[in-house]
């Protein structure tokens, strides 16, 4: 009988090994897309939901820093249905990725972003700086 239960015990100390190693090969988070081919496109759109729960079509800019994508918005509709529903669609091209934002606050990220928004919009990024404030929603996209 000891011997059996010693065995029981080996294997489901073997299964919780398997299941841990499995775990931490999943693709979490942003990891699974890859933003790099991304990084020159100007314009995408973001499907949001609106509170009554139809669909809400925008369009914005794309930045690529590191590897991750972000967005942002200033006060505006669609700002605020990612503020209550962080579930979004983004539309590229042809792709259309299921994303979750979250809401970028680390200063030095945020000035990061923003100068890659700048180098890659130039002067219709600062005159709309002056429409949309001087601290946007940042929105880091990270997958479903």
């Amino acid at each position: 009988m000891t011997r059996s239960i010693r065995a029981f015990g080996l294997a489901a100390l073997a299964l919780l090994h398997l299941v841990a190693l499995l775990a931490l090969a999943a693709p979490t988070g942003a990891a699974d897309i890859d933003w790099d081919p991304y990084a020159e496109v100007r314009v995408a759109e973001v499907l949001s939901s609106n509170e009554d729960g139809s669909t809400r079509t925008t369009k914005v800019w794309l930045a690529v820093v590191d590897g991750q994508g972000y967005i942002r918005t200033g006060h505006t509709g669609w700002g605020a249905n990612v503020t209550r529903n962080p579930d979004i669609v983004l539309r590229i091209e042809d792709a259309e990725l299921p994303l979750r934002v979250h809401f970028v606050e680390d200063p030095a990220l945020r000035e990061r972003v923003v100068q890659t928004f700048r180098e890659k919009h130039g002067f219709k990024d600062a005159m709309i700086a002056l429409i949309r404030g001087s601290h946007p929603k940042i929105m880091r996209l990270d997958s479903r």
